[in-house]
C-alpha cells in the first residue's frame, strides 16, 4: 500500500512538470566524423546532458544516416529529427531570405561574414525563417568554409567553364554561379559525389578545402581551382516541436552550448584551410590560384538585375542584399 502511495505522488509530480523524464533527442547531419562540425555536435551533446542534468541527451548521426539535407530537414516537421546542421541555402525553401549568407559572392572575405553572422540582419533573417517554417529556431552559424571548385582541367575564367557538368547540392541557389559562367549544375546527394567524380556522371563540384579532404574527392580530380565563390555557413537548427516545449532555462542552455560549439569548429575550420592549401600540393595535386574577378562580374549582374540566370527573382528584396553589402 505504501509503494502505491508513493508511486502515485511521483505520477502527480510529472504531471505537475515537478519531474521531467529524460528525454533522448536526434542530431543528424551529412558531414563525416572526422569532421569539426561532427566532433563539435558530439562535444554539444555532452555538454547539454551535463548541464541539464540529463534531462535531455542527444545521439548525434552522421554521413546522411538519417537521410540526405532535403529530408532531414523535413524531418525537423515531422519531429523524426530534433536538431540539425543545415545549408542557408536548404533553410531558404522555407524563408527565401536567409538564403542570401549562402549565395555566391556576397561576401567580399570572412571579416565581412563574421560581421553578418553577429548583425542585426542576421538576427532578422532567423526570426524570419522560425515564423516561416513553423517554429524552427536557428541557435548557432558555423563557418562552413569557402567553396573551392575542383576539376581535371584548370578553371582560370568563366569560359573554362562552359560546358562543364558540375555536382551542386539540391538547393536552387547554388545553380547560380555555375549557370552565370555557362557551366552544366546537376545537383546529386552529398554521399553520392565521390561515385558520381569517379564513375565520370559529373566532371566536377564544389566544396570548401576540409570537405574535399574528408570526403576525399581529391582522390578522383586533378585540380582544385580556388574560387572562393561561396563563403558558406552551416545553421544549427532546433525543431519547433522540440523548442516550443523547451523551459526559459534550457532554451538558454541550448543557445549557450550550440554557439560554444560553433566557435569551436570555426575556428578548426580556419586552421584547416590554411594547412590544405599547402598540403594538397604535397599530394600531388594542381591548386590554383584564379582571377576571381571575372567569375565575381559574371554573377553580380544578376544581383543588379535581381534575377536568377533561370528568370527567377532572387528569394530576397534588394534592401536585404544592399544592407549585407553596407556591413563594414
Amino acid at each position: 500500500m505504501k509503494m502505491k502511495t508513493i508511486a502515485l505522488a511521483f505520477a502527480a509530480l510529472v504531471a505537475a512538470g515537478g519531474v521531467q523524464a529524460q528525454q533522448k533527442l536526434k542530431f543528424a547531419h551529412v558531414y563525416e566524423t572526422g569532421e569539426p562540425y561532427h566532433t563539435a555536435a558530439v562535444w554539444a551533446a555532452g555538454e547539454i546532458a551535463k548541464r541539464t542534468s540529463n534531462r535531455y541527451t542527444m545521439d548525434v548521426f552522421p554521413a546522411s544516416s538519417l537521410g540526405n539535407e532535403t529530408q532531414i530537414n523535413q524531418g525537423l516537421t515531422l519531429a523524426t529529427v530534433d536538431i540539425l546542421y543545415t545549408g542557408q541555402l536548404f533553410a531558404g525553401r522555407s524563408y527565401g531570405p536567409i538564403s542570401i549568407g549562402g549565395a555566391p559572392f556576397v561576401f567580399r572575405d570572412f571579416d565581412h561574414w563574421q560581421k553578418f553572422s553577429k548583425s542585426p540582419l542576421f538576427a532578422e533573417l532567423s526570426d524570419g525563417y522560425q515564423k516561416g517554417s513553423g517554429g524552427n529556431k536557428v541557435v548557432a552559424i558555423t563557418y562552413y568554409g569557402n567553396r573551392q571548385t575542383t576539376s581535371n582541367k584548370p578553371l582560370n575564367k568563366p569560359d573554362d567553364m562552359k560546358g562543364l557538368k558540375i555536382r551542386v547540392p539540391d538547393a536552387p541557389l547554388y545553380t547560380l554561379f555555375p549557370r552565370a559562367v555557362g557551366a552544366n549544375p546537376t545537383p546529386i546527394a552529398f554521399a553520392e559525389v565521390y561515385l558520381a567524380l569517379q564513375n565520370k556522371t559529373v566532371d566536377a563540384q564544389e566544396n570548401p578545402l576540409p570537405t574535399i579532404d574528408a570526403k576525399k574527392f581529391y582522390e578522383v580530380q586533378t585540380h582544385i581551382n580556388i574560387t572562393a565563390h561561396i563563403t558558406d555557413a552551416l545553421l544549427t537548427i532546433v525543431g519547433g516541436p522540440l523548442w516550443s516545449k523547451l523551459s526559459d532555462a534550457d532554451k538558454k542552455v541550448f543557445l549557450d552550448v550550440f554557439q560554444e560549439a560553433s566557435v569551436k569548429a570555426t575556428g578548426e575550420i580556419i586552421e584547416s584551410e590554411k594547412r590544405l592549401m599547402t598540403e594538397f600540393s604535397k599530394r600531388g595535386k594542381t591548386v590554383l590560384m584564379v582571377d576571381r574577378k571575372p567569375f565575381m562580374a559574371a554573377v553580380q549582374k544578376y544581383y543588379v538585375e535581381g534575377k536568377q540566370p533561370t528568370g527567377e527573382p532572387m528569394p530576397w528584396p534588394k534592401e536585404i542584399y544592399d544592407r549585407l553589402q553596407a556591413i563594414k
